[in-house]
């Protein structure tokens, strides 16, 4: 961490255009801003040249100059009132230029995240795997969040600021060119000082909002594995982790808000030199009378104006970076590569009977290390295959080819003679029923998490698929029944229970695929034979994948599956393997041994 404080953004004027192309969708609205800013701001530079004015009237007044030789209070009141209509005016022109910026740069935030929603969709589980999910989640929410601000805040100064310096230099070059002249010295100086700031600036941004995501990742793992923290006793390093995190998060932050921090008080002392220049100046002018004491002083006001924006413009350098290096993290995310497009024209078999067949199927995450090399293999329709083997061997990446969460990298699998990647995704997973080692539950009712397996499914329907997977029993005992909310960790119910309601769910799916990823892990000996019943029926008429470590869970399957290292070692019934004596009956036996082990 304490290494990107030199890390600079990938494409700073880049990013930038691009985050700026992200408002094309809303160049009517933004020439409306930019009517009523020159409108506004017209207002607002008139001001000064008519309060000048009446300062004039006073002034002829007190040196008995004025109409009749007198204060002409009837000339002042009406250029006062003009001043304050001008103001008026321009202040209504300001709310109206707010208002409209504030809906476009919301509309165009909106279509960012409808675009970052879509990307995720698009993903590739690949994607998922190596990102921390704390570190996409701070790309989705704080960083979208920092670029909605960052342009909310800049876009109406940035136009405000632009054409009140040139209505400024307009209004002062008409009362007198050569004070113009003496303000413009202020303009290169500044501009000088706010690049060389920014350049030091913006890799500080770049470390902060990475350290961000680095901190939000931490958080979310320990928050989602806090129980398992507390049970191992690892409070205090977590605790570590987290400062560390959070001190690096501080250090970039500190550096980024410090060092951009300089270039307002910097802009403020270049505005006060050029304040005391076109004082001095203008009150040499006025004693030559070559300038009235209103011009000078409407003259000072401009200066004041003039010097302002460029202060605002320069201290909003922090703002802007802080957002472009948000909006690159967001921009990194839309640029990932996505899983392969699907086919134009996807295909779909006749009838979908369950037969599958792996051809000479090759994978491997990483491209210098084959994991599967050349499986083949066939299932009929309604035949249940148990893949077993140890940890690392294949036997989950052997499903998620099956499901296309990957694509294989040589051979080919087919669903009743249709190559998967000839059909769409979502037509091959349609007929594909998943049951995991790790449940997942939605916040919202039992019932809710069970229909979650079939769209539009009638309260009968959950309620059929509950009882077939043995949920019914302890459903009833709630409260509320099916109407019992849990949350997303499955609060208010035990892990086994979790458990058979993601087994309800796919009950209801009626997928003619099965896929059982230790899906009996988490429930006791009594519920797991209930389940072993229940399944026996679900998986009846279908094909069934199940991954399984307890072999006594798979002696019933047709054809088991011994895979070491990618291949598949063995084959065959549960007697036929353990005649062979081979890598299976070693692996049973094992088991046995350290059940009798236990017993003992």
């Amino acid at each position: 961490m304490g290494g990107q404080g030199t890390e600079k953004a990938l494409d700073f004027k880049g990013s930038g255009r691009r985050a700026l192309t992200l408002l094309r969708p809303e160049r009517g609205p933004l020439y409306g801003v930019l009517a009523l800013g020159a409108l506004g701001i017209g207002c607002a530079v008139v001001g000064p040249k008519v309060l000048g004015h009446a300062t004039d009237l006073v002034f002829a007044g007190v040196l008995g100059k004025g109409a009749g030789g007198s204060m002409d209070f009837d000339a002042i009141g009406r250029v006062l009132l003009w001043a304050l209509g001008i103001y008026l005016a321009a202040t209504v022109f300001g709310v109206f230029q707010g208002r409209i910026t504030a809906a476009a740069i919301n509309r165009t935030v909106y279509r960012l995240r409808e675009q970052v929603e879509e990307k995720l969709a698009r993903l590739p589980l690949s994607y998922f795997d190596r990102q921390p999910r704390g570190e996409v989640l701070s790309r989705v929410t704080n960083d979208i969040d920092n670029v909605g601000q960052s342009m909310q805040q800049a876009l109406g100064q940035v136009i405000n600021s632009v054409l009140t310096i040139v209505g400024v230099l307009v209004m002062m070059v008409w009362i007198s060119p050569l004070l113009a002249l003496i303000a413009l010295i202020s303009v290169p100086l500044s501009v000088v000082v706010a690049t060389k700031v920014g350049k030091r600036a913006q890799p500080q941004f770049v470390a902060q909002w990475r350290s961000t995501g680095a901190l939000n990742a931490h958080i979310e793992e320990m928050y989602t594995g806090h129980a398992l923290v507390k049970v191992f006793g690892r409070q205090k390093e977590a605790a570590e982790v987290f400062g560390r995190e959070n001190e690096a998060l501080f250090a970039a932050s500190f550096r980024a808000q410090f060092i951009s921090g300089i270039i307002q008080p910097a802009m403020m002392l270049i505005g006060n030199l050029n304040y005391v220049l076109v004082a001095v100046v203008g009150g040499l002018r006025v004693a030559s009378g070559a300038l009235s004491i209103g011009d000078v002083q409407a003259f000072i006001q401009y200066s004041r104006q003039f010097s302002q924006p460029l202060t605002q413009v320069a201290s909003m350098a922090n703002l802007v970076q802080s957002g472009v290096a948000s909006a690159e993290r967001v921009f990194e995310l839309l640029d990932a590569p996505e899983q392969t497009t699907e086919p134009a024209h996807p295909e779909r078999p006749d009838e979908v009977r369950g037969r599958v067949a792996f051809e000479d199927v090759s994978f491997r995450y990483d491209p210098q290390k084959p994991l599967i090399d050349g499986l083949s293999l066939k299932v009929e329709p309604g035949h249940t295959v148990a893949i077993v083997g140890p940890t690392g061997a294949g036997k989950t990446t052997m499903v998620n080819l099956l499901m296309r969460f990957y694509e294989v990298s040589g051979g080919r699998i087919t669903l009743d003679g249709v190559d998967v990647a000839a059909m769409s995704r979502e037509e091959l997973r349609s007929h594909i029923g998943m049951v995991l080692q790790d449940t997942w539950l939605f916040g919202g009712t039992i019932a809710d998490n069970i229909a979650y397996g079939a769209e539009g499914a009638t309260r009968e329907q959950v309620v059929e698929a509950a009882r077939a997977a043995h949920v019914d029993r302890f459903v009833r005992t709630l409260p509320d029944g099916y109407d019992t909310r849990i949350d997303d960790e499955g609060a208010g119910v035990s892990a086994g229970e979790k458990q058979l309601i993601t087994i309800a769910r796919a009950f209801l799916a009626q997928p003619s695929i099965l896929v059982l990823d230790e899906a009996t892990s988490s429930v006791d000996t009594r519920t797991e034979v209930l389940i072993q019943r229940a399944m026996a029926r679900l998986r009846s008429g279908r094909t069934s994948f199940v991954i399984a470590h307890r072999l006594s869970t798979i002696r019933d399957a047709d054809v088991i599956l011994v895979m070491e290292n990618g291949s598949i070692v063995e084959q065959g019934s549960h007697d036929e393997l353990i005649a062979a004596e081979g890598a299976y009956a070693r692996l049973y036996q094992a088991q046995f041994a350290q059940a009798v082990a236990e017993v003992d």
